[in-house]
């Protein structure tokens, strides 16, 4: 295979851009195993009394991640993801105001790899969700899995992440006077397996808890749509049926997270390596859907909302699509 090396001539704006976006690669694939390494690393050296320490702070510490985390805005607001914003680069829209005084569930389609859009849309300032939505704070919802791992929980926190769970989201749409925005990419893991260019794929059908959730809340549902999110990877073929999927997904059942065989580019070279590619990303918020606060609804409530959240979705990316070059013919496949 010939490889396609980077110019060595290339302006240093654009070598942050790459620094960046390998800082972000590397704490999302391998950062946290590597804190569980340097945890065990140290208390089994004569520096054992920093683990020791950090494990008393983590046993008084556990709740607060499904208490709203540790959120660090000067931590969302350095210079380095803007960068990140710029390597893509990454945009976010808004269509409508958000009241700052209602809770809101903000549904993120598609999942895509490593949920690019939603990490720098809603866990940075770097495109202006502050501005755009004065008022508001968001949280990103990911695995508990990741929670577990020493150090690596702090850093996570200080972002905006919490844990996916009913626990976490409900208490930040528990608070009063509102301003809280939960963001669940409601695909999960698994429908990074879905993954592909020019794939609009949306695991929705089945998806009712965020439903549930915002119901219970009273907390409205957005939906939002990430334009470009499947394009910066490319995935090994996997379609249903065949054995690689079917391996994917038992793994998934087993571990909670999904194992997508994806590759992109390098950093020195364009041909291989895990390197997102430069592709434009613009993740669109929609308008909000209402929700009157019922604890206890029915099936038949719960599949009324779930089909307006559905038709809601699939409007605001028919009304967007053409703009980012989107065939009229192509339509969300609804999985």
């Amino acid at each position: 295979m010939k490889i396609n090396f980077a110019p060595a001539h290339i302006p240093l704006k654009r070598r942050l851009q790459t620094a960046a976006v390998l800082k972000w690669v590397f704490c999302f694939l391998a950062l946290a195993p590597c804190c569980i390494v340097l945890f065990f690393c140290l208390l089994f050296s004569r520096f054992w009394l920093v683990s020791v320490l950090y494990a008393a702070w983590w046993y008084v510490d556990w709740d607060t991640p499904s208490r709203g985390g540790r959120k660090a805005p000067l931590l969302c607001r350095m210079p380095l993801w803007n960068y990140l914003r710029d390597y893509f680069p990454i945009q976010l829209v808004k269509t409508v105001d958000l009241d700052p005084r209602q809770n809101y569930v903000l549904g993120f389609h598609p999942h895509g790899i490593l949920v690019a859009g939603a990490f720098t849309n809603f866990c940075t300032q770097a495109t202006g969700f502050s501005k755009l939505f004065p008022g508001l704070e968001s949280y990103l919802l990911m695995l508990p899995l990741w929670f577990r791992a020493p150090f690596f929980r702090d850093y996570i926190m200080c972002a905006g992440l919490v844990p996916s769970d009913k626990d976490s989201a409900s208490y930040l749409l528990r608070r009063e006077g509102g301003g809280n925005a939960v963001v669940i990419a409601v695909g999960g893991a698994l429908e990074a397996l879905d993954s592909h260019p020019g794939q609009h794929s949306v695991l929705l059908a089945n998806k009712k808890g965020f439903i549930k959730l915002a119901m219970e809340h009273g907390a409205h549902l957005v939906p939002v749509y990430s334009f470009g999110e499947n394009e910066v990877y490319d995935q090994v073929s996997n379609p249903r049926g065949t054995w690689l999927r079917w391996l994917q997904d038992h793994l998934q059942c087993i571990m909670g997270i999904s194992l997508p065989l994806f590759h992109a580019r390098g950093i020195f070279q364009y041909s291989f390596g895990l390197m997102p590619y430069r592709k434009p990303i613009t993740t669109v918020v929609g308008r909000p859907i209402k929700v009157e606060r019922n604890e206890k609804p029915s099936a038949e409530e719960l599949d009324a909302l779930h089909q307006m959240y559905v038709d809601e979705l699939t409007q605001l990316f028919e009304e967007h699509k053409s703009i980012h070059g989107i065939p009229e013919d192509t339509h969300l496949d609804f999985l």
